[in-house]
């Protein structure tokens, strides 16, 4: 049809520009992530203080993280999206300013705050051009996450051995981040209308409808699976490589290496796949690799099989979290943004559980032995990746 060929164009640079949204989002916190130590030292704090003050950065995505859904039902969510990663991206050199501990854990809070909206945000901005292009890209979209996130920490790990002061490397991240934020919001598409309708329904409408909760519960659930086993690589796989299996500190760090590695390698082929072999079954598959190949190497207990277990994880459980936040914009009765907003939340109240979990094993016998959590949590991922499957309306 004719509009069908009008609308490819702009179909086009929405997608370039959500990518770019996905991009900013990646880029922005873990920038700061290998110059805490300079944060840290600059300001005298000790390791407590540190992670206290980093940990305000969750806290307020755990506070008010399910506005951004009100928020994107007013504004749209590419509106949203583009604005506050701009914001983001402003507030970013303010941490090397920070004269104090209050004002560092201040910063971050705001931070977290802009992260979670972005987030909600972006995902249902990316779910509005997933839908015009009648094809699954959510998967590419995640892997732009990844590359920028990587990509950001090597900057920041280079400009840290290079010793260039933390507030030039913020300022010239921030201006990059800027210009890009403000280039995607030219290019974003409006939301459908049906999005944009019934402003009083929200999150609270959406807990009190029955079959809305169960769904929403069960991606959840399905999340928080996930985010076991991929904050297992980065919480746990050094240390466990380096107490347990005597590893030198090169080979402890290659677990979320290989993890991160593998997993983009994941979303950028995910979308085909996807497509040709539907989510669930693809979920759930890849969910019982990431289940077997943990288990394996966690029996083996050798570096080599810790590395190429995770690896190999990192390539099975690569779907989950972009096809979640997909299900979760397609729960009939609720809004798009409503229902990316409450998992989200939901999936960082239950990240918050999991490592200390396997801490306290760890305390107790070994860390070999708390990580036995992760292959199970791999298989609770394979249970509610029917969670996945597309709804229906009634009419």
């Amino acid at each position: 049809m004719p509009s069908d060929v009008v609308t490819v164009p702009v179909d086009r640079r929405a997608r370039g520009a959500v990518m770019a949204l996905f991009a900013v989002n990646g880029a922005t916190y873990n920038s700061l992530v290998p110059r805490f130590p300079t944060l840290r030292d600059g300001l005298g704090l000790s390791d407590a203080e540190l992670g206290t003050a980093i940990a305000a950065f969750p806290a307020a995505a755990l506070l008010v993280g399910v506005l951004a859904g009100p928020l994107i039902a007013r504004f749209g969510s590419g509106r949203v999206a583009a604005s506050i990663s701009l914001l983001g991206a402003l507030l970013l050199p303010l941490v090397a300013v920070a004269p104090a501990w209050w004002a560092l854990a201040a910063v971050l809070f705001v931070l977290g705050v802009t992260d979670a909206w972005t987030d909600a945000a972006m995902n249902a901005q990316g779910l509005v051009v997933q839908g015009r292009y009648g094809r699954s890209i959510i998967n590419g979209l995640h892997a732009t996450w990844s590359v920028a996130a990587v990509g950001a920490g090597l900057l920041g790990a280079g400009a840290a051995g290079l010793g260039v002061p933390i507030g030039w490397h913020l300022a010239a991240v921030t201006v990059v981040l800027v210009v890009t934020s403000a280039a995607a919001w030219v290019f974003t598409v409006p939301d459908p209308p049906h999005d944009l309708e019934e402003p009083s329904v929200g999150v609270r409408a959406v807990l009190r409808s029955r079959p809305a909760v169960v769904g929403l519960l069960a991606i959840a659930g399905l999340m928080v699976c996930s985010g076991a086993v991929e904050d297992s690589s980065a919480s746990w796989g050094a240390v466990y490589l380096r107490d347990d299996l005597g590893a030198g500190a090169f080979v402890a760090g290659l677990p979320f290496v290989a993890f991160q590695v593998f997993m983009t390698v994941g979303r950028v082929g995910g979308d085909r796949v996807v497509d040709r072999f539907g989510a669930v079954r693809i979920a759930r598959l890849g969910a019982l690799v990431a289940a077997v190949a943990l288990a394996v190497a966690l029996l083996v207990a050798h570096p080599v099989a810790a590395v190429v277990g995770w690896a190999v994880a990192g390539l099975g459980v690569a779907t989950l979290f972009p096809l979640a936040f997909a299900a979760a914009g397609d729960v009939p009765g609720v809004r798009a943004g409503d229902g990316i907003a409450v998992v989200g939340f939901l999936a960082r109240l239950g990240f918050l559980v999991t490592p200390p979990l396997i801490g306290g094993i760890a305390d107790a016998s070994t860390v070999g032995t708390g990580l036995l959590l992760v292959p199970v949590a791999a298989v609770g991922a394979v249970v509610l990746a029917g969670s996945l499957r597309a709804r229906t309306a009634a009419p």
